[in-house]
């Protein structure tokens, strides 16, 4: 990765997401202020970023890119999840994964789990695995056939693109290579984000 950036340690909080926008997205199952919020959907994360780019008085934060978000939740490691391999396909308990994150053979759907509660990776950062899904800057499309640095996705589409699985998903959907794409302006439960500041 030739293009630093510092990415948030943990999901964007309820407590967070209060103090720069002053209520809670529509929905949101309230929780323990330390929760992820979630019920974001990719333009509402956009507000937040403006808003919180307003009030800092830069254009330093934003969402990572898909490429970014992958190379952050592996941490130099090329397995299934920063800490090993995956050992379930679905919602039976996964050893490594229970390590570091909250999903569907660990977690009960609500209330959501406060954030750092599990092993960070190897960066330092929480909960890349599970919890809620993160919207990431790209648009969804197939990988570029060539070899590439720093890729930012196709320059338009119709969904964006979600990473690192939910409380409600299978082991194998919080791999740090599994991708998954939402319209951007819905919303659903489980999917918040986490935001990268550019130096």
């Amino acid at each position: 990765m030739e293009n630093g950036f510092y990415m948030q340690t943990t999901e964007v909080t309820q407590g967070q997401w209060q103090m720069v926008m002053g209520t809670l997205p529509l929905y949101t199952r309230k929780c323990d202020e330390k929760c992820p919020v979630d019920r974001v959907s990719w333009d509402d994360a956009q507000k937040f970023i403006n808003k919180l780019n307003k009030i800092e008085g830069s254009h330093n934060y934003r969402l990572p890119t898909e490429t970014e978000w992958e190379y952050a939740s592996r941490a130099g490691s090329e397995t299934a999840f920063a800490n090993g391999e995956i050992s379930a396909l679905t919602c039976d308990r996964d050893t490594k994964l229970d390590e570091i994150g909250w999903y569907c053979g660990n977690a009960k759907i609500y209330p959501h789990h406060p954030v750092a509660q599990k092993n960070p990776n190897a960066w330092g950062l929480y909960d890349m695995h599970g919890s809620v899904w993160e919207w990431c800057s790209d648009w969804y499309g197939d990988y570029p056939p060539e070899s590439v640095t720093n890729p930012i996705g196709p320059s338009d589409g119709t969904e964006r693109v979600m990473r690192g699985g939910g409380i409600a998903d299978t082991a194998r959907s919080c791999r740090s290579g599994n991708r998954h794409s939402l319209r951007p302006d819905l919303m659903f439960d489980n999917i918040g984000l986490r935001v990268i500041r550019t130096p």
